[in-house]
């Protein structure tokens, strides 16, 4: 089974109905250091927090993730009586009516018209199986909204793969032209130092063949980049191995950033040449994008 690289970024919604009764779940994530949940219920369903948090755990690695639970209930035409209510009034107007002589009967249209009698339809208090019917669904409902989130970030996550390979590519590019300017740099630095100690000493006395050996011995080795160069090919080989593994990389890869700008600042320390630092400071440039993108991996 292939691995799929997912970014920290995507949305998804589930709705469906119960009896009458809407629900909606929108998931919302982006970056985060690990993995956040917040869900936000309407009151009744908080028994279901501590389940839901324990799938998007299972389905996540990280990022910050919020889950909005919208509920509405249809609007029911009409009027109806409360039936306790009534009932109770009948009771008490029929007990008044016998303890005043002549007072006539209670009558139903005013007893109607009296407050708390009449509400509308629908707003009775849910049945204990409705109330287990609704949390079913809206448990199933937030599954396939999870499942649709990871949708939409592995969708991400193809589109993130593919950035990140062009610009592993162009540092490729960049480090093989760093590597031929860098061929120069032993020559370059004893042109340097016999203009320098042409300037300084008298000519006429000169410098033995081999002082003037060591000394660029020093030089060149206190600025040779082969080192630096050679790190940076096995960090790009590593970032390429790293996104063929694709699944749960992101925290790896944020940690070979690091390692890339600080070989990129010491090539570019170590430069003897323009052409060596101008292509040092393009690479800078194209690792610190390539770190920009690296930021929304899983």
């Amino acid at each position: 089974m292939n691995q799929i690289l997912a970014s920290m970024t995507g949305f998804s919604r589930a709705q469906g109905e119960v009896e009458g009764i809407a629900w909606i779940w929108e998931l919302r994530s982006v970056n985060g250091r690990g993995l956040d949940i917040k869900l936000r219920m309407p009151s009744g369903m908080d028994a279901l927090e501590a389940g839901l948090r324990d799938l998007a755990a299972k389905a996540l690695r990280r990022g910050n993730v919020s889950g909005t639970l919208t509920i509405k209930r249809e609007a029911a035409g009409g009027m109806v009586a409360d039936p306790v209510a009534l009932e109770r009034l009948k009771e008490l107007a029929i007990a008044l009516a016998d303890d005043i002589p002549g007072a006539l009967p209670p009558r139903a249209e005013l007893l109607l018209a009296l407050p708390g009698v009449m509400r509308p339809a629908g707003t009775q208090e849910d049945s204990e199986a409705l109330q287990a019917a609704l949390r079913a669904a809206v448990q199933a409902g937030f599954a396939e909204a999870l499942d649709g989130l990871a949708l939409s970030r592995a969708a991400e996550g193809a589109r993130l793969a593919a950035i990140v390979t062009g610009l592993l590519d162009e540092i490729a590019a960049l480090h093989q032209a760093a590597a031929t300017e860098a061929a120069s740099q032993p020559g370059l630095h004893k042109a340097r130092l016999m203009a320098q100690l042409a300037e300084i000493l008298d000519p006429a006395r000169g410098l033995p063949e081999e002082r003037i050996a060591q000394e660029v011995a020093l030089l060149t080795t206190k600025s040779d980049v082969r080192e630096e160069l050679d790190r940076l090919a096995a960090h790009i080989a590593s970032a390429r191995a790293l996104l063929v593994e694709a699944a749960g990389v992101g925290r790896k890869l944020d940690f070979l950033m690091q390692e890339f700008n600080r070989e990129v600042n010491t090539l570019c320390s170590k430069s003897a040449s323009l052409p060596l630092t101008g292509t040092g400071l393009q690479m800078k440039a194209v690792v610190e994008q390539l770190r920009e993108q690296v930021q929304n991996i899983e």
